[in-house]
């Protein structure tokens, strides 16, 4: 019986991706988006032991690491209406070539420390914008109710990419200057800008009138407005920030191992988004968003103990599995959003999570700064659960309109 139903599930999963791929335009968007993640991760990892090696700074190192996450804010609230009314395949292209030109910027020797975080936050302005143009036209290319499949091999290509890149990035980082990996990363920028060009087609954007500030604040009061989608948009965007807070120490808590305790996590959100995106039935899935984002904190908790790498190793790649409740909650929201808002929801999820990472970042590090990176990994998980803990309630009731999809509001 056992044998049976695992072959069914491995069968169900195979024959759901292979219809993906062989959706027009998915596989170049997938790949480039592939590309992109790799030059990120590799970035990231580079700029944090750049600046951690210049400065012995946990803080300077967290924030350079995810600084670009502190403008995406800024963006949600100024650019936004873009993601909708800019046509997408020059929009992703244009944002690429930016973030390569930015990231050769970050690899000129002697660069002043001020300017690396004038550079960083640029990179975070620009970068603002794709997320909900990528995941808005992820939701047009697959087919009707095919967004969650979709945005789940995303998911799964990026822990699988991330473990890969911060592998790939800690050896180079062992016989190549930093300097050096940024410039390897701002040529896979370049890499992607040319795939999106050549493999995507040039679609209309999907709703009409001019990006404006304006346009922007109008929309993002509309997805506000609901209560529902309020409760959704928090859980999205605080309990994982704040875990993301705790990543950003492990160059300082064991900084010749970091690149390890970065792919472990890395892998963690794989199988996390694998087990979640792919293998439990939507029923099922429907009631773990709490229980996944209380996972995702709770082994940092213990971090005050100051574990060994090995165990370190293995307890965030437990909590990352946690990870799997954005999956549960990006459904959720498309299923309270129009369809005409559905670029500017993805967005906005995107920005304010990305936002809340780097605010969590500074957080972390400025704790780490006074006490050391374990008591700051521990404070703010145990912030993270609070916050999971305050938004359940609200969380639990929106579980009554899941899957239904909303008239207009």
């Amino acid at each position: 019986m056992t044998k049976s139903v695992t072959n069914g599930v491995t069968h169900g999963v195979t024959n759901g991706y292979k219809s993906l791929f062989r959706t027009p335009e998915f596989t170049p968007l997938f790949l480039t988006s592939a590309a992109s993640v790799a030059a990120q991760t590799m970035a990231g990892l580079a700029l944090g032991t750049l600046v951690y090696r210049a400065t012995a700074s946990p803080l300077l190192s967290a924030v350079s690491m995810f600084g670009p996450s502190l403008a995406q804010m800024v963006g949600a609230t100024l650019l936004m209406s873009g993601a909708d009314r800019l046509p997408p395949r020059a929009t992703l292209a244009g944002i690429s070539v930016a973030l390569g030109a930015a990231t050769a910027v970050l690899a000129a020797p002697g660069l002043p420390i001020w300017a690396v975080f004038v550079v960083v936050l640029a990179q975070g302005l620009v970068a603002s914008l794709g997320g909900g143009v990528r995941w808005g036209l992820l939701n047009e290319v697959v087919a009707k109710g095919g967004f969650m499949l979709g945005r789940s091999v995303f998911n799964m290509m990026s822990g699988l990419v991330q473990i890969s890149g911060y592998a790939v990035g800690g050896a180079l980082l062992a016989v190549l200057s930093p300097g050096r990996v940024l410039l390897l990363a701002a040529v896979l920028h370049g890499t992607a800008a040319l795939g999106l060009r050549l493999g995507l087609t040039a679609r209309p954007p999907r709703a009409s009138g001019r990006p404006s500030v304006t346009a922007t604040w109008r929309a993002n009061a509309l997805l506000w407005s609901s209560r529902p989608r309020r409760y959704v948009l928090l859980a999205l965007w605080i309990p994982n920030g704040l875990v993301v807070g705790c990543e950003s120490l492990y160059v300082s808590y064991a900084p010749a191992d970091a690149g390890t305790m970065f792919a472990c996590a890395a892998l963690g959100m794989f199988v996390g988004d694998v087990t979640v995106g792919r293998l439990l039935p939507r029923r099922v899935r429907g009631r773990l968003g709490v229980p996944l984002l209380v996972l995702l904190a709770t082994p940092y908790a213990f971090f005050f103990l100051h574990p060994p790498l090995p165990l370190a190793a293995v307890a965030v790649t437990i909590a990352s599995v946690g990870f799997g409740a954005s999956l549960v909650q990006q459904e959720r929201l498309m299923s309270l959003t129009p369809d005409e808002l559905a670029g500017q929801a993805l967005g906005l999820h995107s920005s304010g999570m990305l936002t809340m990472q780097g605010v969590s970042a500074a957080l972390a590090g400025s704790v780490a700064q006074l006490t050391s990176p374990a008591t700051a990994m521990t404070v703010m998980a145990l912030v993270s659960l609070g916050v999971t803990a305050a938004l359940a309630p609200g969380l639990w009731q929106t579980r009554e309109r899941y899957g239904l999809r909303p008239t207009p509001q």
